[in-house]
């Protein structure tokens, strides 16, 4: 049971990656058959998956067409920017871990690679970087509720950025993401949790801000 439910996981996280770099754009139709196959998986547990990316909106199904991937309304995604500022600031106070040296060596770690990102910048880099850094800042809070919410919300936006990084100077967009590793990374070493999360708050507003300008 263990293996199937960590199997069926594994291809969730693989598709909902895809879909939201884009690897699937907006309109994609995704079959049950090609996927099963490359997954190695029977087409049961596949449309749980496929249920649950529905769920959280990535995916619609439409009878008699299959499976498409939605399109982002920027306007409806700009509230749930909004909502997770808030679930951001509060990952500071609800159950927040406390800083050991692993956690230090991983921001450390981020550091490095956002530099490295900065030298060689590309835009499907940095949103590779960008997720896997909000999964590091998930773990700085204890509350499994609200780390749940916070990354249904944060998929649901995922796909903004890359979609509208054409009108943006990426450049200067790593460099600003790179600042909030920087910043983050000061305020874990000082073993200050909530400052860490005032940092994605005000990084996230100021996302919003420029995606409004785009």
């Amino acid at each position: 049971m263990q293996d199937a439910t960590s199997n069926r996981f594994r291809v969730y996280s693989e598709l909902r990656s895809r879909i939201c770099l884009l690897d699937y754009p907006p309109g994609t139709r995704l079959s049950e058959e090609t996927l099963a196959a490359e997954f190695g998986t029977s087409r049961t547990p596949l449309r749980r998956v496929l249920a649950r990316l529905e769920d959280e909106g990535l995916v619609q199904s439409i009878h008699g067409v299959g499976t498409i991937v939605t399109d982002v309304d920027i306007e409806e995604m700009l509230h749930v920017y909004d909502l997770r500022m808030e679930l951001a600031q509060l990952a500071g106070s609800l159950s927040p871990i406390d800083i050991t040296d692993q956690t230090i060596q991983a921001v450390r770690h981020f550091h490095n690679q956002s530099e490295a990102l900065k030298r060689d910048p590309t835009a499907r880099a940095f949103a590779q970087l960008n997720m896997a850094f909000f999964h590091f800042g998930l773990t700085l809070s204890n509350n499994v509720a609200l780390r749940d919410m916070s990354e249904r919300l944060y998929y649901k936006t995922a796909r903004i950025w890359l979609k509208s990084i054409s009108k943006m100077d990426l450049a200067a967009e790593v460099d600003i993401f790179c600042r909030e590793i920087e910043e983050t990374q000061n305020a874990i070493v000082n073993g200050d949790t909530s400052a860490a999360a005032l940092i994605r708050r005000a990084h996230i507003s100021m996302c919003v801000h420029r995606l409004r300008k785009s």
